[in-house]
């Protein structure tokens, strides 16, 4: 459930009109619902509710201090992948002991700080990593806690730029790999073994590849046990779809996903971890935009708005489906058919292709649906535009979480050498 709806003919945040958050912070904007947020994580932890899951929300869906502490309080640790998102974590009260550090390019530094803040899992994706984190840890006088990052060869995900588990892909260490690898950090001073890490991919909608990945892991998890080590953990990743309104199938409910998991792995004995990030943030949030020009084609209609391929990048980098939706209904029957797009010069700035809106005109609100995960995290100052700024709703109130930065703020991180002013 999400709560964004429609009243009297207005879409509204919870409680608050868009129109008037338009009004007072401008648009472009991402609008986030604190209730929404908080559904969704719940509903994933009820369906594993009274076991020890470790349910680390995946930061780099949506990275913003105020959402990592409201899912922090509600008992969320964190998946991370570099020392800014460790840091951010932190920031917001998320303690070290449900932190789990992730990716294929860790670098001493971030082994530094992720270690000396005691975090609970490195999940180790080759050969040299294990090797410079052992040397770290040794240094710090510390043995590092780790899962290998599994390589299963399971296909699954939306997107080939999202299908994270196959052989070809940068991530984790190859199957026929593993007992060598396990046997070598077991001989490591600064390593401690205590998991198995998988991943296999994002905007899955499909039990079968996680039912497939659990039986080839858990068979993993049994030779390796009958090699002398110890298997405490098994983190099963994150990847769960969302449906994003564009006709596809409909991923599974957590609870369907929680009872298939519950049951695959009941008898081997492990902590379960998971990495929920699109999940619990993809329908939270929308990105709210104003059209700036309706433009008459030879061959088409064209729906200029002021949101653009800095602010929202999944369009044009997976050509990912979002729904546009009218803030404001007209209620009448006449619809046209647009390519909407942003003011970025570069004809990738597209948004939707011959998609039916009711006619729209300069002025207009739109909201791009499904914008809560991946968006504003991906945003940048191409053209010198201004990052997007984030609006969070509860109920009747809303706050700026992040500022849309003006000119000079945008500008002030940049110098000119004497050897060209002079």
């Amino acid at each position: 459930m999400r709560h964004f709806t429609s009243k009297g003919g207005e879409l509204f945040a919870e409680n608050v009109a868009l129109s008037a958050i338009a009004d007072k912070v401008g648009t472009p904007v991402y609008v986030y619902s604190a209730a929404t947020f908080a559904r969704h994580y719940d509903v994933f932890a009820k369906g594993f509710e009274g076991t020890d899951a470790l349910i680390a929300y995946s930061v780099k869906a949506n990275s913003n201090l105020a959402i990592l502490t409201l899912l922090g309080k509600r008992g969320a640790g964190a998946d991370v992948v570099s020392g800014g998102e460790l840091t951010r974590a932190l920031r917001a009260g998320i303690s070290p002991s449900k932190i789990v550090f992730s990716g294929v390019g860790k670098t001493r530094d971030e082994m530094r700080l992720a270690l000396s803040a005691g975090i609970y899992q490195f999940n180790v994706e080759s050969a040299a990593e294990l090797d410079a984190l052992s040397k770290t840890a040794t240094d710090m006088k510390l043995r590092a806690p780790i899962a290998f990052r599994v390589n299963p060869d399971v296909a699954a995900g939306g997107h080939e730029k999202i299908s994270t588990g196959k052989k070809e892909n940068k991530f984790g260490i190859a199957w026929d790999d593993a007992p060598s690898l396990y046997a070598r950090a077991a001989s490591l001073p600064g390593i401690k073994i205590q998991g198995v890490d998988v991943h296999i991919g994002s905007q899955i909608t499909q039990l079968d590849p996680y039912a497939r990945t659990i039986e080839k892991i858990g068979g993993l998890i049994k030779s390796l046990r009958a090699g002398g080590h110890t298997i405490e953990t098994f983190d099963l990743g994150g990847g769960l779809g969302i449906p994003y309104g564009d006709g596809g199938q409909q991923p599974p409910p957590p609870a369907d996903y929680a009872a298939m998991v519950l049951s695959a792995t009941k008898d081997l004995d492990v902590r379960l971890l998971f990495e929920p990030g699109r999940m619990i943030a993809g329908n939270s949030g929308v990105l709210l935009s104003r059209v700036i020009y309706t433009k008459p084609g030879e061959t088409r209609n064209f729906l200029i708005v002021d949101a653009a391929m800095n602010d929202l990048i999944r369009p044009a980098l997976y050509g990912a489906y979002h729904d546009v939706e009218p803030v404001l209904s007209s209620g009448e029957a006449q619809t046209v058919s647009y390519d909407i797009v942003g003011p970025i010069c570069e004809s990738g700035d597209t948004f939707a292709v011959q998609r039916d809106l009711p006619k729209l005109a300069a002025d207009d609100l739109v909201v791009f649906h499904s914008a809560g995960a991946y968006g504003a995290v991906q945003a940048s100052q191409y053209n010198t535009r201004p990052l997007v700024p984030e609006v969070l709703v509860s109920g009747s109130d809303y706050a700026i979480i992040r500022k849309r930065p003006d000119y000079d703020t945008m500008l002030s991180s940049e110098s000119i050498p004497k050897f060209i002013s002079r």
